[in-house]
């Protein structure tokens, strides 16, 4: 008899990552379809910015080489959305760029306006990402209070 359980042959924390991962892209295809963001709402999402399918500037990636936060509330515009990633237009130090960003870059997306977070799990190993400078494109933020609306998925696998 052994004491821990057996590993699954399913891979349950991908599928769950996958699953909250589009919980993102609905969010943001509704935003899409409805031509903005309704109410108080606004998003701070959180990326890798060298994971396959992004793309960004150059100059955004000598900045942020790792992960950088972008803000989607006043100014951004061209949102479009489909089933494996999203682009948008965001203005950083007033010069306009587009960034296209795959679900699977994405570790973490936050409403503070409801308090919403999802926190994904970084490829990086259990610590996580390195600590990293917010991308301070050119939107209006306004502070909240954290609160327990937090959905962390960390699954851990035995070896």
């Amino acid at each position: 008899m052994t004491d821990g359980l057996p590993d699954s042959l399913i891979p349950y924390d991908e599928i769950v990552q996958e699953a909250l991962r589009a919980v993102v892209g609905r969010v943001l295809g509704s935003v899409a379809e409805n031509g903005g963001l309704p109410g108080e709402h606004h998003f701070y999402i959180t990326f890798k910015t060298q994971a396959p399918g992004v793309d960004i500037p150059q100059r955004l990636i000598e900045r942020f080489p790792d992960e950088m936060t972008i803000v989607m509330q006043n100014r951004y515009w061209d949102l479009l959305v489909d089933d494996e990633r999203f682009s948008v237009g965001l203005s950083f130090n007033q010069v306009p760029s587009k960034l296209v960003i795959p679900y699977s870059a994405i570790t973490g997306f936050h409403d503070p306006a409801v308090d919403f977070q999802l926190l994904f799990q970084s490829k990086d190993g259990p610590e996580g990402p390195e600590p990293h400078e917010e991308a301070e494109n050119d939107a209006v933020l306004t502070p909240v209070e954290d609160g327990s609306n937090v959905v962390s998925v960390d699954f851990k696998r035995k070896k």
